[in-house]
């Protein structure tokens, strides 16, 4: 599931080209490329309740807290989130990369993925998926991109 995320990604998102909202076609694509029907359908459920989860946590936090908080984890979000992960999250925060609101549908939508732990590199594609599909998370995607990827733009005299 979670390599169908990236691909997605990688192949309609990041390289600018048009993804195509007809599922029926987009499914027959990936089933052509290999992936297993499994794994796309739970990628594309994970993603369509990515947008289910942004309306339930933005109307359920108040967005002018403008204060850090600490998140206290769960047993079952450390033991997936292990503490170079949760390091990661709290230094996007301390970065203004993610509010108090993208930092829980970060965490909701890992705990959604089918997989036993997230290491590092996954959880930057996450959390670059996720602002991604937010809107208004424009500017702060692109500082988190050029984090990751560090591109440098070069000054034309």
């Amino acid at each position: 599931m979670f390599e169908v995320l990236i691909y997605l990604f990688e192949t309609y998102v990041h390289s600018g080209s048009e993804i195509s909202i007809d599922y029926k076609n987009l499914t027959s694509d990936l089933s052509d490329i290999g992936f297993r029907s499994k794994d796309i359908y739970k990628a594309l459920h994970w993603l369509k309740n990515l947008s289910c989860c942004k309306k339930n946590i933005f109307s359920s936090i108040n967005l002018s807290l403008n204060h850090t908080t600490n998140r206290i984890y769960t047993k079952k979000e450390e033991f997936k989130l292990n503490s170079d992960c949760r390091g990661f999250i709290l230094f996007l925060e301390e970065l203004e990369i993610l509010t108090l609101n993208t930092r829980e549908i970060i965490i909701e939508r890992i705990m959604a993925l089918d997989i036993s732990h997230v290491n590092i590199e996954d959880l930057k594609w996450i959390v670059l998926i996720i602002l991604f599909n937010i809107p208004g998370c424009e500017v702060v995607y692109r500082k988190l991109e050029n984090l990751l990827f560090n591109f440098k733009k070069e000054i034309v005299h």
